[in-house]
């Protein structure tokens, strides 16, 4: 079902690397080939090993520098309170026992072996049978990697900080000798990526530090930890050319461990040159991949939170002691960057519940979880990272202050009063595609963009609706990127997002698990206010359906009585094409909470309580031509309402609803992907897929949203 992708009917291999090198450009395509041809040459395995030897120094000489300045002790428990110190030694302790929460989710066991044998890394880019036989056939090596980031060293280095339980380091320890013995330096899938071994070694220099005193870090431990830290070093430049093909978060992770490891150990032979090679990549991935409006060329908010996370902790070690040189530190434009960056993560913003828009891919990442506020929770990072690049602290105090403690700016100081929080703490238009209603308690985001790099799905003018602290019109996420059919990074497509599907096909052509072609590029055509303040809206148009001879555009209404209006049209762009391609299948879904829901069409109701009833079998069953459609859905702060109607043109296929992929309303068939929200990776949740089909043999055909939110409680 769904996710006809137009690459079957005329896309070749060549078509394929052409188009590739066109979008791309030839400077990422010629990186990535000359890293493959480094894999399978073997001149990388060469070179990782030449540098260990290269590198190779006495552990007992090498000073270590901390990088850090560490909280006070009252100032974390004034933050965390009873409450949350009892929930971080709570996470501590889970990790003692054996159990880690992998990507913020559900508890896992905490595995830092494999029982396969062990390979030199390049094995396992080279070979995908290595990976199949790591994972049982998936080759999803994220649930490998992930405990290997060492993610909860950090819960167990605040906990001993706070208690100083001495458990907490021999926990450290003892997992660590674990993982270092099962894992030899440059053997087995630990090591098969930079960016892992990257986040790894940071995670190591944090707990050195943290655990500098206790009595389980003896002087042998350390020794052997600073040497562990300079083989970690040495395994990432050789595979710089892999990271500046992604030109993503690699690039960042890679030169951020580099950076780390020669300013962790200052008179290693090794340190300077990690030093500025670390400044240099910095600076070059920030400065392009930023844009100038804040947003994030990886098009996630997931990725958007890494970044700022990342270059905080960059920015934080940069101010270690003699180390700060002006040679070497972020450069004016990342600045500016990173400013307008912090300014974009505030539009989108849910303030009542820290969250955001799920926006693109979402693999779990969160690499320095200096917090006890859960995984999607953004307000730590929004204002750790305001205080460090804005110097200002938007959101009052609370729990979410812990990170700025670690890796902020504490000479901010937070506002003693609602009224002194700075106005970017509320979403606005700073974006002209986040509109505010006051009057309801609500926002809402559209989805415009212009793709100079890779998108991450195919996702154009896909809209969040906001109420309450409810995301009442959500992004499902991402789920998994690697698995078997029908779960292959499949929420990526089109046809699971809150936007116009056309002939079942993606806006953009996937011709690989993360990688679109002929991409849909969107333009605002419209940010209209009516002057007495009574309504905004944001039109806009993508070209993703072009090759179908149509162009469909979006407009978003905000009234501040109190609806939300959607107006999709289908427009033709060429009558050649549409005399070929009509009559065309238009669908439009929503994607909502888990809710109870009443279905109302032509006076005859059903609801999500009732039994399903059989098709053709009841005088009941709905006229399948008919619309309008109005939906009621059931929270706990009121009653919604969801009217879908047309306003010309088209035959009405009929309405669909699905839950967590099964057809509980209507007629058809249903994809397993529909009707699922993954509000982190590898971890899905029911959600209702509400789906309207028209089949257009004339154009323009529209179709619109009307959502009506309750009056604000008294």
């Amino acid at each position: 079902m769904g996710n006809i992708n137009k690459s079957i009917f005329f896309m070749s291999r060549a078509s394929i690397i052409f188009k590739a090198l066109q979008e791309l450009g030839p400077k990422q395509v010629g990186l990535y080939a000359w890293y493959q041809f480094g894999l399978h040459s073997g001149y990388l395995g060469w070179a990782v090993n030449f540098a260990l030897r290269k590198v190779e120094a006495h552990p007992e000489h090498l000073q270590f520098n901390p990088l850090l300045e560490i909280p006070g002790q009252d100032d974390l428990i004034t933050v965390l309170g009873e409450t949350g110190m009892s929930q971080l030694l709570s996470e501590a302790d889970e990790i003692v026992s054996g159990e880690v929460r992998l990507f913020g989710a559900e508890k896992a066991p905490l595995i830092l072996s494999i029982s396969e044998p062990l390979h030199p890394w390049t094995a396992y880019e080279t070979s995908p049978k290595y990976l199949s036989q790591l994972t049982g056939g998936t080759t999803d090596i994220k649930h490998i990697w992930e405990p290997g980031r060492f993610g909860w060293v950090y819960t167990l280095a605040r906990a001993y900080y706070l208690s100083g339980n001495e458990r907490y380091p021999r926990t450290f320890w003892e997992l660590s000798e674990n993982f270092f013995e099962s894992n030899p330096a440059y053997n087995g899938p630990f090591w098969a990526s930079a960016q892992e071994v990257a986040l790894r070694l940071i995670a190591l220099v944090f707990a050195l530090q943290v655990f500098w005193g206790a009595l389980e870090s003896t002087p042998e431990r350390v020794g052997w930890l600073k040497e562990a830290v300079c083989e970690h070093a040495a395994r990432i430049p050789a595979t710089v050319s892999y990271a500046r093909a992604q030109n993503n978060n690699h690039l960042l992770c890679e030169a951020a461990g580099l950076i780390t490891a020669g300013s962790a150990l200052p008179n290693h032979p090794y340190s300077e040159k990690w030093r500025n090679l670390g400044w240099s990549l910095f600076n070059e991935g920030l400065e392009g991949q930023i844009a100038d409006d804040g947003t994030y060329m990886q098009h996630s908010s997931n990725y958007h939170r890494l970044m700022l996370q990342i270059a905080m902790w960059v920015h934080t070690i940069s101010k270690a002691g003699s180390l700060a040189n002006p040679a070497n530190g972020l450069s004016h434009t990342s600045r500016v960057k990173l400013s307008a960056a912090v300014r974009w993560l505030f539009t989108v913003l849910d303030l009542e519940s820290g969250r955001v828009p799920n926006l693109g891919p979402n693999d779990g990442a969160y690499i320095l979880p200096l917090t006890i506020c859960p995984y999607g929770d953004f307000r730590p990072v929004a204002q750790a990272a305001a205080c460090s690049f804005l110097g200002q602290t938007p959101l009052p105090p609370g729990t979410w202050d812990e990170m700025n403690l670690w890796i902020g700016d504490t000479s901010i100081p937070s506002p003693s009063a609602e009224s002194d929080i700075p106005d970017i703490s509320v979403p606005s238009s700073q974006s002209p595609y986040v509109l505010n209603m006051p009057a309801r308690d609500s926002w809402g985001y559209m989805r415009v963009a212009r793709f100079n790099d890779r998108p991450g799905h195919a996702d154009q003018l896909h809209v969040d609706l906001w109420w309450r602290g409810y995301n009442i019109a959500q992004d499902a996420g991402s789920y998994l990127y690697n698995a078997d059919q029908p779960w292959d990074n499949a929420l990526s497509h089109t046809d699971v997002h809150n936007t116009i599907t056309v002939n079942d096909c993606d806006q953009m052509n996937r011709v690989g698990r993360f990688l679109y072609l002929d991409w849909a590029q969107s333009h605002l055509l419209e940010h209209e206010r009516d002057k007495d303040g009574s309504w905004e809206r944001v039109t806009a148009q993508h070209v993703g359906y072009n090759w179908l001879g149509i162009t469909h555009k979006r407009s978003i209404t905000a009234v501040y009585a109190g609806d939300w209006i959607v107006e999709d049209t289908i427009l033709p762009s060429d009558q050649k094409l549409v005399k070929k391609n009509t009559p065309y299948k238009v669908c439009l879904q929503w994607l909502l909470p888990d809710w109870p829901w009443e279905i109302e069409i032509a006076g005859l109701t059903w609801s999500s309580i009732s039994p399903m009833y059989e098709f053709g079998a009841s005088d009941d069953h709905p006229p399948a031509d008919h619309l309008p459609v109005k939906l009621t859905f059931q929270s706990l702060k009121g009653l919604l309402e969801l009217t879908v109607s047309s306003n010309h043109g088209g035959k009405i296929n009929g309405t669909q609803i699905v839950r967590a992929g099964e057809l509980v309303f209507g007629d058809g068939m249903a994809s397993p992907n529909w009707g699922w929200s993954s509000p982190t990776y590898g971890y899905k949740v029911p959600a209702v897929s509400v789906r309207v089909s028209i089949t257009a043999s004339e154009l323009p055909v529209a179709l619109t949203s009307l959502w009506n939110l309750p009056e604000p409680e008294s």
